[in-house]
């Protein structure tokens, strides 16, 4: 009698927590499905400060989320970079600040980003990533930002996946252009 009680409580408790663990990740889940489909974005990463980012027509918007080209999507994927997500190769498309537009001067040197002769802070190009990977940035040299690109570069983070490492994005690649709704 009393270990078929105790079967039934054991039993109990782990339906209980499985269910309460079922539920969690389905409210997770229906959360960014419904943020996502309201165009609201959520950024955990600190490439910009964490917090909410509305999607907006507003074409001066200096925020953007677009999904890195081959060979650097595949890159940022294999080394953990970007988490599962909605562009065409399973990654999280990157939410980045615009630093340079067409018509801007960008120089990439072992000193960081300037744009237009304005070093940018934490835009130092890493030679390693935190695991102790190499990493290689773009060439080095002075680049005339082209009509159709832009760059992206976070002076949040040093750490950064950004310009630095693939260069110009192409803005056919902007899935949205983003303002700042509220932050910590």
């Amino acid at each position: 009698m009393m270990t078929g009680l105790s079967d039934r409580v054991r039993h109990t408790r782990f339906t209980v927590v499985r269910r309460i663990g079922l539920v969690g990740v389905a409210v997770a889940v229906g959360t960014f499905q419904l943020c996502g489909s309201l165009g609201v974005r959520i950024n955990t990463s600190p490439s910009l400060p964490l917090g909410l980012y509305l999607v907006t027509q507003e074409g001066n918007a200096n925020l953007v989320e677009f999904c890195p080209t081959e060979p650097f999507a595949a890159f940022s994927l294999v080394r953990g970079y970007r988490s599962p997500g909605t562009c065409k190769d399973g990654g999280a498309p990157l939410l980045k600040p615009i630093i340079a537009k067409a018509g801007d001067v960008v120089e990439l040197s072992p000193r960081g980003i300037s744009v237009n002769a304005e070093l940018l802070a934490n835009t130092i190009p890493l030679t390693k990533d935190t695991k102790g990977r190499p990493l290689n940035s773009w060439r080095f040299g002075s680049f005339d930002v082209a009509p159709g690109t832009v760059w992206v570069a976070s002076s949040y983070d040093s750490r950064s996946f950004d310009s630095r490492y693939f260069g110009p994005v192409s803005t056919s690649a902007i899935r949205h252009r983003l303002k700042v709704f509220l932050t910590l």
